[in-house]
């Protein structure tokens, strides 16, 4: 083999060599693209359809099951007739400063108090020493004299302005809060108030109503949250300065609560007569959006239906919902009681994928 042949094999075996990478370059870039749209293809399974005027989500059961997306029937349940008033979160800077003062005119008082023992004991052992024989000066008996009555001045003075502080709370803020600020023991009410671990509610009834729930349920005005437990705690000699009624005190969690916040109350009658049938729909079902809640309903074993749901009522774990409120529901019929985000999130894509196209 002559060198021109070897030249034309070394040259045909670089020819090949750099085909051969070419291909595998463009051929992996080809075999990205069908992975990407295989992939694509699996994440558009789940679409939106129209049905009747309503959104359906389609997702297969496979990718329920993957997504964790669960369904239940909904529970009947009877709710008594509930009164709705308002309420007011408490800013009690004003009573902790009265309290402060109290706290500190009696500290001066005990110390006025133990001041005035010993200048009593010498102003006595003083005087006895003067009218044995005149060991003491007559002098020196008026001094101590005039310490000790200064020392009953003090703590008549210290004890008056500690019971006026306490009067002044009592006027203020009524006997039950003004005894539990000024109680030497660490009483767990005015302690949770303190430490900001729960607030005071002033919560206004109407003049008619005689007798207070001992428990109501209250939320901040256009909060889209679970009510809140409040508890009675006594009867309030202030005023809301919104509404006329009679008003009392009520402590809640402090957690979502702010000083000056208006509130929802939502008091519980005693008339058992006045009860309602409908659903109980818990919170774990109930989606938020453009400032109501939603609720999807099972269709088909892959479909889903968004309604709307009434939120006037709430109950401890959700809200309930009067039967005649929520239309296309019926006893049989399934709601998502998991992953009902998930599925208002696809509405949301298809939403902005047509937005896009347009």
């Amino acid at each position: 083999m002559n060198s021109k042949v070897k030249y034309l094999l070394v040259i045909q075996l670089i020819i090949i060599i750099v085909m051969f990478w070419l291909l595998v370059f463009y051929g992996k870039d080809e075999y990205d693209l069908l992975n990407t749209a295989q992939e694509e293809e699996i994440e558009t399974i789940n679409r939106i359809t129209e049905e009747h005027g309503a959104s359906v989500v389609v997702i297969s059961q496979e990718a329920q099951k993957q997504s964790d997306i669960r369904t239940e029937h909904l529970t009947t349940s009877a709710r008594q007739q509930k009164l709705n008033v308002l309420g007011t979160v408490l800013n009690i800077d004003a009573l902790i400063e009265l309290r402060t003062r109290y706290l500190n005119a009696r500290a001066n008082a005990n110390i006025a108090r133990a001041a005035l023992v010993n200048s009593q004991q010498e102003y006595k052992r003083m005087q006895q020493l003067n009218q044995d024989n005149r060991n003491i000066s007559d002098q020196v008996v008026l001094s101590k004299e005039a310490a000790y009555k200064a020392d009953q001045a003090k703590l008549t003075a210290a004890e008056l302005e500690a019971k006026n502080l306490q009067d002044t709370m009592r006027q203020n803020w009524g006997s039950k809060l003004a005894s539990l600020a000024t109680d030497d023991s660490a009483n767990n009410v005015m302690q949770g108030l303190l430490k900001h671990q729960s607030m005071l509610i002033l919560v206004a009834y109407p003049l008619d109503n005689k007798i207070p729930n001992g428990t109501v349920q209250v939320i901040p005005i256009g909060a889209e949250i679970a009510p809140i437990q409040a508890n009675l705690l006594a009867e309030a000699p202030i005023t809301d300065a919104t509404v006329q009624g009679v008003t009392y005190y009520y402590v809640a969690p402090a957690t979502q609560l702010r000083a000056d916040m208006k509130v929802n109350v939502i008091v519980p009658q005693k008339n058992l007569d006045t009860e309602s049938n409908g659903w109980m729909v818990p919170s774990s079902a109930v989606v938020w959006y453009g400032g109501k809640a939603w609720i999807y309903k099972k269709t088909q074993p892959d479909r889903f239906m968004r309604l709307p749901i009434n939120t006037d009522n709430p109950v401890t774990s959700g809200w309930h919902v009067e039967s005649t409120e929520l239309n296309g529901l019926s006893a049989d019929d399934e709601i998502v009681m998991s992953g009902a985000q998930l599925l208002l999130s696809e509405e949301f894509k298809y939403q902005i994928k047509n937005e896009n196209e347009d």
